[in-house]
Formats: structure tokens, sequence, C-alpha cells
């Protein structure tokens, strides 16, 4: 991945009536980087990218792609984007193949070459077999993923992917994340993906920001994110009985951040791995160990926790 910061905001703030969609919002994503964009809807990361993609101006606050100012230089600006929105338009009474021609034709792409990118954008999204087929009998999934290749013949620098995978089953989603995790490592195509899908994110994004309420909270790889709140590990021991003298020793322990127990069960949230000093400490208090698992704090646990704050 190049160091090249190809998407830059500024304390970059969007009101509507007074209200703040995009309070102060600074980004800087680079050449090749798959970053994701996460919140719930509401959140401000649908506005985030009209002002990205020159659709609507920003109130205050600052943004450039590739350097050009999406304001001042639309025109360039959606020259090297594709855009995938959330909500698909397509000329229902044309078909999948003439819907991609005039896509084609509006970006100046030259007959024969329209051409070629058309067959083999309809060949990776599965939909070689509908190219001649009538967008109106195509079911949701099928308009995604025509959405997908109305992204990939336009041959962008940069997409900017409003809720990727909506509608389509486990086989696409699976492959329209190899799609766009491959034209990132292969072509260095940037791409910025707004999605509240978190696992989806986390497959795929080398960093990611959480918006909530207009803000940007955090930002980084999924390690940072686990720094930030202190808590990098969860260890799960399953005891024979739940002592409270345990429980207040587990509490008191160097590197934990939190315990909690249900039934013979008890939760350990810590900075690190804690299962030696955990396991040791039930055994010196004569408590049945029967169990001992640990893993990494996960993105979906991180999220809710910012969540439960806003």
């Amino acid at each position: 991945m190049s160091s090249e910061v190809t998407v830059e905001t500024r304390n970059l703030t969007k009101k509507y009536n007074g209200l703040v969609a995009v309070d102060n919002l600074n980004l800087s994503i680079r050449k090749g980087e798959i970053y994701g964009l996460l919140g719930p809807n509401g959140a401000g990361k649908t506005t985030a990218i009209l002002m990205l993609l020159g659709l609507t101006e920003p109130t205050s606050g600052q943004c450039s792609v590739y350097g050009f100012n999406p304001v001042r230089e639309p025109l360039k600006v959606k020259s090297i984007i594709g855009y995938l929105p959330e909500k698909i338009g397509f000329y229902e009474d044309l078909t999948a193949k003439q819907n991609l021609k005039f896509t084609a034709n509006l970006n100046n792409i030259e007959r024969r070459e329209a051409q070629e990118r058309i067959n083999e954008a309809l060949q990776k999204v599965g939909l070689k077999d509908h190219a001649d087929v009538k967008v109106g009998k195509f079911s949701r999934g099928m308009k995604q993923r025509l959405g997908i290749a109305n992204v990939l013949i336009k041959k962008p620098r940069i997409a900017f992917l409003d809720e990727p995978t909506q509608g389509l089953d486990p086989k696409w989603i699976n492959e329209t994340l190899k799609i766009f995790s491959d034209l990132s490592r292969r072509e260095e195509m940037t791409i910025l993906l707004s999605s509240h899908l978190l696992h989806q994110v986390q497959q795929i994004c080398q960093r990611m920001g959480i918006m909530l309420n207009g803000k940007l909270v955090v930002q980084g790889t999924i390690n940072e994110l686990r720094r930030t709140k202190g808590q990098s590990w969860i260890v799960e021991a399953e005891v024979g009985e739940i002592k409270p003298d345990l429980l207040k020793k587990i509490k008191e322990m160097e590197d934990v951040k939190g315990v909690k127990s249900s039934r013979n069960t008890i939760l350990v949230e810590g900075k690190r791995d804690l299962r030696p000093e955990i396991s040791k400490l039930i055994i010196e208090n004569h408590v049945p160990l029967l169990g001992l698992r640990a893993r990494e704090v996960s993105l979906d646990e991180i999220y809710m926790k910012y969540f439960r704050e806003a």
C-alpha cells in the first residue's frame, strides 16, 4: 500500500437546518487502502461520501480526492471515482448490458473497450447469462451485483461503496468482498466502504473509523481500536461455582479492565491474555476449573462500547 494520500478531509462539516449531519470530520486515506466507515443509519456516513463526490457542499471545512476539490472540480473528481450508492437506480426497461453501455457512454469509454469491460464486469458479478434481460425482472440482489459491475466498468482509481453487500446472499457477499480486495491489492484501487455490517468490514479493511451522531469517534487498525478502550482480550472461565471473593480478587488483578459472571461462567476483559494468572487464582481458591478460553476483542464489541457511550 502506497503512502500517497488519496482522500483527505479537514474539519469537514455539514449542517441541515441547524442539524449537524457531519461534525468536523478528519480523514486521511492512502492509495490502495480499503477503509471502512462504520456506524448506524443517520450517523453521517452517506453525507460524508456525498461531500467527497461533490454532490452536496460542505457547510465548513475542506476535502480533497486525489488532490481535486469536489466543490470546485466536480467533473475531475467524478472521472476517477466509482460510486455504489445504498439505493441503486437503473433504467428498468433496459437490459443489464444496455444500462452498462449508458454508463460507458457517459464516461466517454471507446465502444470496443466498453464492450470488453462490460463483458468482463458481468462475468465477475455472475450476470453474464443475464446480460440481455431487462433490469425490471432482476431481484434486489441481482440489481446490487449490477451496481457493482457499474463501478467496475469505469476502472476507477477510487471507489466509494455505500452498503455494497446489501441484499446479497452469503455466496455473493464473499465474492463481492474478494473482488474489491483483489482490486485494492493488484491495481492499488483506493476503497472507502461504508457499512453497518462489522464482520464484513473487519474481513477486508486495513483501517476503519466509527461514526456516531455525525462524529468520527475513533479510527485505526483493529488492534489500534482495541487499545483505545484499554482492552484487547476476553478470557472466559467455566468454573464449578461462583465465589464473590474469587470475583473480587480477579477484579483486583493487574491489566484487568472488567469482570462479569453468569451462572458458572466468568468473563474477564483485559489488556492481554490473562489465562495463566486467572487459572492459578481459581485453583488457589479451591474452585473447580472446568474450562478456559481466550479470544481477542471483536470489532462488534468495540463498536458496541462506543455506541453505548454515545
